[in-house]
């Protein structure tokens, strides 16, 4: 027996009735459950992918946070000074700067050094830039080795003396807990005796008043031998760091807690 099923549709404002057999019918209804279950087939792979990606979020998220952790957890010691402390003429590496993060990493101790040297830098332009580069970031150690080219310049150790504690006040306003360190400096002989002996006055008494740690003089068995410095006499070779490295870390070490 034939079923005839008459479907009525509007085109254009005119009635058209299509007629089909019970075969057709049976197509149409087979082409839809197929297209009923494409949809629910990719809406269980749908599900399925969310799920992945949650996996994946969440597994992201503990990696961020163990690196954040890990981050927190690490303590910065910030160099900040002039060529000497950016190295100049030498790889990054082989400053003195390089050398005391490869000896902390060599004990397992998590402090991470941050070398804010710049070259040419004075005690002036040191005091109109510490404070962004301390803001940055946690400080645990600081230290300071500025008033060289305050001393090749001829500038007044009493402006030198003046801008290096402001620079030492700053530091304590951002992080009252840091311990910081002061690099001695001494300037060439041809300065004059006089100029020389205040300038090399100003270190100690700074260290005193402001109750930091002193390193009386930076380059120590260093400065003024020809084959540890490069041809300008003022920077010192790979050599010539390693041996400042060594006057450094006498004074840090013991300012580092060793819990890793």
């Amino acid at each position: 027996m034939e079923l005839i099923v008459t479907f009525k549709m509007k085109i254009l404002g005119e009635q058209t009735v299509y007629s089909k057999n019970s075969s057709v019918l049976m197509m149409k209804i087979m082409k839809l459950q197929i297209a009923i279950y494409t949809i629910l087939l990719g809406l269980l792979i749908g599900c399925g992918s969310k799920k992945e990606e949650k996996v994946e979020d969440k597994n992201t998220a503990k990696v961020e946070s163990e690196q954040s952790a890990k981050k927190a957890d690490t303590k910065n010691i910030i160099f900040f000074g002039n060529s000497l402390t950016a190295g100049y003429g030498v790889d990054p590496s082989e400053a003195f700067a390089g050398l005391i993060q490869e000896k902390i990493d060599s004990l397992g101790w998590k402090y991470n050094v941050i070398n804010a040297g710049v070259s040419g830098e004075t005690t002036a332009s040191g005091l109109s830039r510490v404070e962004w580069v301390v803001k940055r970031q946690p400080v645990e150690v600081f230290i300071l080795e500025l008033g060289g080219n305050d001393g090749l310049r001829g500038i007044s150790p009493t402006e030198t003396n003046k801008n290096l504690r402001a620079i030492i006040d700053k530091v304590r306003t951002i992080h009252p807990d840091v311990e910081i360190i002061l690099a001695g400096m001494m300037v060439p002989p041809n300065m004059g005796p006089d100029y020389a002996n205040e300038f090399q006055k100003l270190y100690p008494a700074i260290t005193e008043d402001k109750e930091v740690t002193l390193i009386p003089f930076l380059l120590k068995d260093v400065g003024g031998i020809k084959e540890l410095n490069l041809p300008d006499g003022i920077h010192p070779t790979p050599a010539g760091h390693k041996i400042v490295a060594e006057t450094v870390w006498e004074y840090l070490k013991p300012k580092l807690k060793t819990a890793s």
